[in-house]
């Protein structure tokens, strides 16, 4: 087998049906197969998928809701591919970015995750990556409202413009190929993450083996971000917890209260800022941001 495509559902039955209907189409010249972990879903996704697709879909069903990573964990252990490609339930994909993407990392045998161009729905390029991971200077850079790194990356520094794989720090997680052998080295994803930077620091410990990760931009994949998960509070709830715990993970607590120390700081900035142009839409954002620091 040379691709397992792991899709984690919660919910997203809609959006679901649709990814797994551009695999199908798109997907070519490669064995691969799809399996769908769901977080317990009330969607009736099983009922939907046999109906819909039979044993095309390997499907299962947690128990309790366990989050997004240790749920792809749970994909891996019965996954049959040599190469693991995780793809968020709400993307399609434009190509036959699977095999582009699984092609080139059995190419490249320094290379431990590589990743495909992401489009939002107008296919107008988006996030598919970051040239650093986060760190002090990244937490200066959103202090100074992304200025450092527009000077020091160009405006689209987290887009392959170019015709080349790029190196890059990290990927967005919403389409992440990687070896099955890699991430047993590694031991998955981390548990203490349920959601939000688990994929930045898993990356970041397979950096640290020594292996590449790279943008390749032949592959492309349409990502409607975040219209998978409905409550915008607790998704920033969810993204404030995560970033702290990605810091003490990877560099410890006195790092971790300097970039939450600056963080304070660029919500209060913002919070006067907004409050004296009384958009009370934004004010109230950062207040429930610094709230959650």
């Amino acid at each position: 087998m040379d691709v397992s495509i792991i899709i984690v559902n919660y919910n997203t039955i809609s959006f679901l049906t649709n990814a797994i209907d551009s695999i199908l189409e798109k997907t070519k010249e490669i064995e691969y197969e799809i399996i769908v972990i769901d977080n317990n879903s009330s969607d009736n996704s099983q009922n939907i998928l046999s109906e819909k697709y039979g044993d095309k879909v390997h499907y299962k069903k947690l128990p309790e809701n366990i989050g997004f990573g240790r749920a792809n964990n749970e994909g891996i252990k019965i996954a049959k591919g040599r190469n693991i490609f995780l793809l968020n339930p709400d993307t399609l994909l434009i190509n036959n970015a699977v095999k582009i993407l699984s092609d080139f990392l059995d190419s490249n045998k320094n290379v431990g995750v590589c990743s495909g161009n992401m489009y939002d729905e107008n296919l107008n390029p988006t996030y598919s990556f970051m040239p650093v991971f986060p760190s002090i200077t990244w937490e200066l850079d959103i202090l100074f409202n992304n200025k450092l790194f527009n000077l020091i990356y160009g405006k689209c520094y987290w887009f392959n413009s170019t015709k080349y794989p790029k190196n890059v720090a990290h990927v967005t997680g919403a389409d992440m190929m990687t070896r099955k052998e890699i991430m047993k080295e590694t031991g998955g994803f981390d548990p203490d993450f349920f959601m939000y930077e688990e994929e930045t620091e898993l990356i970041y410990r397979i950096k640290k083996k020594g292996y590449k990760v790279m943008s390749v931009p032949q592959a492309e994949i349409i990502h409607l971000e975040g219209k998978s998960f409905s409550s915008n509070l607790d998704r920033l709830k969810r993204i404030t917890s995560a970033r702290s715990l990605f810091y003490k993970k990877t560099h410890g607590s006195v790092y971790q209260f300097i970039v939450d120390f600056i963080y304070r700081i660029t919500a209060i900035s913002r919070i006067i800022v907004f409050s004296i142009f009384k958009n009370e839409e934004k004010t109230s954002y950062w207040k429930f941001v610094l709230k959650n620091i």
